[in-house]
């Protein structure tokens, strides 16, 4: 069937396609993106093991009656996960259409309405926010329909209305901070919610994990009481479970519910959705304008490695989506501050190793930006500063985050078990100088738009880095045991192995530095 150039029909596949082509980073012989072969490869096989899946699943469960209260309390945390997946790449979504698309300037000064343009744009993200739970949920939608148990069909409807809904959400929310705190703000907060929403369900599975016995069981006893309730299959908490169940009246109710709320965002905000894209393409503009106009003195009074520093922080501060990244490695660190704060039995073996794990990473990913991902390496060589000194400042400002971050969770601890807690300084510090040391000699050149991608370019940088984690998070481990009573003769040898690797990862880091041509 053509469709009408210019109608929300046209727009809308426009769009799809455009989402198929960058699924995949490959490109075809006529320069245009296209996933590659061996993406499409493996989305077949991965296909093919979830349709077995969903095979053997859908089988066993057979007997089974949907309105079984443990079937509703799995299916319901199932959408827990899942919603709140949904709502960070959602988020994340709605912060590229309103800010990194390039498009959005040619469409507005187009005869097309902003009703139009705004309607496609929210179905395209909804449809990218839809997709891969579909992938994963759909091959148990179809082994149903091949056993003839047709309530498994309520996966379709019931994951593209909860999809819907996610993507009205996370659209209202970025317009509701570009209102409050404008099309600057916007992005960098925008991506630190939707970080934030994607670490939060894992950070609660933890926190939950650390909680005492008699908390845990309070609030098993109080969900196994919602759901044992003689009204609980009635209950309107179960309606998306019972919708993905496939029972006629709640994926109605569902689904009419993500229609309205559908209806009532792009009617309600694409005026204003135009009109953000106009804030964000003024106002740099305006700033710069602002800049120009009120004169500043130079200030000469820092030293070059207090300036480099600075600067390091700056840029990452100002960068939305590294910020985002950086942030989800120091949201994992709650649970251990958590740990060390709230526990009466601190497990001082979990910290040691966790803290080290956790500030070696932060301080490789922080590394990786500072001293691989220079965006103007040629104008510091260049330079008459000193490039020693430039090298060892970007290594300090890599390095000074993480231990800030856990400074005082370690004094906290030190105080009330000097031992371990110096056992625990003495390993972060260990693991942190270790990430950053690696990357310094053995880092290559990067982009920091490809900070998810840095491991490609640098196998040796990624194996020696890996082994400082493991190797400091073993010796902590072992180290922090000691202090709690002797260690058994293979505990002691382990521990001095691992002290060994540990000094030794630097060592051959600088035996396979880097040497730029």
């Amino acid at each position: 069937m053509r469709l009408a150039p210019g109608s929300v029909g046209w727009l809308l596949r426009h769009e799809l396609r455009l989402a198929w082509f960058n699924a995949a980073g490959g490109k075809a012989a006529d320069g245009r993106r296209r996933p590659g072969n061996l993406a499409l490869g493996l989305a077949a096989a991965g296909c093919i093991a979830m349709h077995a899946l969903g095979w053997f699943a859908v089988r066993q469960l057979a007997g089974v009656p949907g309105d079984d209260p443990r079937i509703l309390l799995a299916v319901s945390a199932l959408l827990v996960v899942a919603t709140t997946f949904m709502l960070s790449s959602a988020i994340k979504a709605c912060v590229v259409v309103m800010f990194e698309r390039s498009d959005l300037d040619l469409l507005l000064s187009s005869p097309l309405p902003s009703l139009s343009i705004f309607t496609v744009r929210l179905l395209g993200v909804s449809a990218g926010t839809a997709a891969l739970y579909l992938f994963l949920l759909a091959p148990f939608a179809h082994a149903g329909l091949l056993q003839g148990q047709w309530r498994w069909l309520g996966i379709y409807p019931g994951v593209i209305a909860l999809a819907v809904l996610c993507s009205c959400g996370a659209m209202l929310l970025t317009l509701g901070l570009v209102r409050m705190l404008g099309a600057r703000r916007t992005r960098v907060v925008a991506q630190i919610v939707g970080a934030l929403a994607g670490a939060l369900l894992v950070i609660a599975s933890q926190l939950h994990a650390l909680t005492s016995r008699q908390t845990q069981e309070r609030i098993r006893d109080t969900v196994l009481g919602l759901v044992q309730t003689e009204d609980a299959a009635d209950s309107l908490l179960w309606l998306p479970a019972r919708a993905m169940l496939g029972e006629p009246s709640p994926v109605l109710l569902l689904g009419a519910l993500a229609c309205g709320m559908f209806v009532l965002t792009t009617w309600c905000t694409h005026r204003f959705f135009a009109r953000g894209l106009q804030l964000a393409a003024s106002t740099p503009s305006s700033a710069a304008g602002k800049a120009s106009s009120t004169p500043t003195r130079p200030r000469f009074g820092r030293s070059l490695f207090r300036t480099v520093v600075s600067k390091e922080w700056r840029l990452i501060v100002r960068d939305p989506q590294l910020l985002s990244q950086v942030m989800l490695q120091i949201l994992f660190l709650l649970p251990l501050f958590f740990l060390i704060f709230k526990r009466a039995d601190v497990q001082v073996q979990a910290i040691g190793a966790g803290l080290a794990l956790l500030c070696s990473s932060l301080t490789g990913a922080l590394a990786w930006i500072a001293l691989s991902a220079e965006d103007a390496p040629d104008l510091l060589r260049v330079s008459p500063a000193s490039q020693p000194v430039i090298r060892r400042a970007k290594l300090a400002a890599a390095m000074l985050p993480g231990l800030g971050l856990v400074a005082v969770p370690l004094l906290w601890l030190t105080a009330r078990m000097p031992a371990a807690g110096l056992v625990a300084c003495l390993v972060v510090c260990g693991a942190v100088s270790g990430a950053g040391l690696v990357v310094f000699w053995c880092g290559r050149p990067g982009v920091r738009s490809n900070f998810k991608g840095r491991g490609k370019g640098g196998m040796v940088m990624n194996i020696l880095e890996l082994f400082n984690g493991l190797a400091w998070g073993a010796f902590g481990w072992l180290l922090s045991a000691a202090t709690l009573g002797p260690l058994a003769p293979m505990q002691t040898f382990a521990a001095a192995g691992a002290a060994f690797l540990a000094i030794a990862v630097p060592g051959i880091a600088r035996m396979l530095r880097y040497k730029p041509m």
